[in-house]
């Protein structure tokens, strides 16, 4: 029920006017695709706000809605250190391990985005494959 509403009814779709970051990933294995928007707080560390937009499963997009609700007020430190598990766990129903790249789409492409903004990662996209 949870998936259906946040693929139905997105929390934080759209695009941010002024992100610190945008990144796009995909999962090529279905054709999924997120793009996130990230803003960073002054002190350069915070999620102030957050956005995505895409096209993919419910799956996908439930967990981009799930997630980009999540991690307003995080650190980029905490965003490096969500894992499969913490998605998942935002989803609250058991994933096919066919799905699961579906799952952590979203979560890739914020960490990979965060990694590209601080110099760690020199990549236009992200896949979970």
């Amino acid at each position: 029920q949870q998936i259906l509403d946040h693929y139905r009814n997105p929390r934080n779709y759209g695009e941010l006017d002024e992100p610190t970051y945008t990144h796009v990933g995909e999962n090529t294995s279905c054709g999924d695709e997120i793009t996130v928007d990230v803003k960073l707080a002054d002190d350069g560390e915070t999620v102030e706000d957050v956005a995505f937009r895409g096209e993919g499963c419910a799956i996908s997009q439930a967990a981009a809605s799930l997630l980009t609700s999540e991690v307003r007020g995080m650190t980029v430190e905490e965003l490096h250190d969500l894992d499969r598990d913490d998605v998942l766990e935002l989803l609250g129903v058991e994933v096919t391990p066919m799905r699961i790249k579906c799952a952590v789409l979203a979560e890739k492409v914020l960490q990979d985005g965060a990694r590209i903004y601080e110099g760690e990662l020199d990549v236009d996209t992200t896949s979970t494959e």
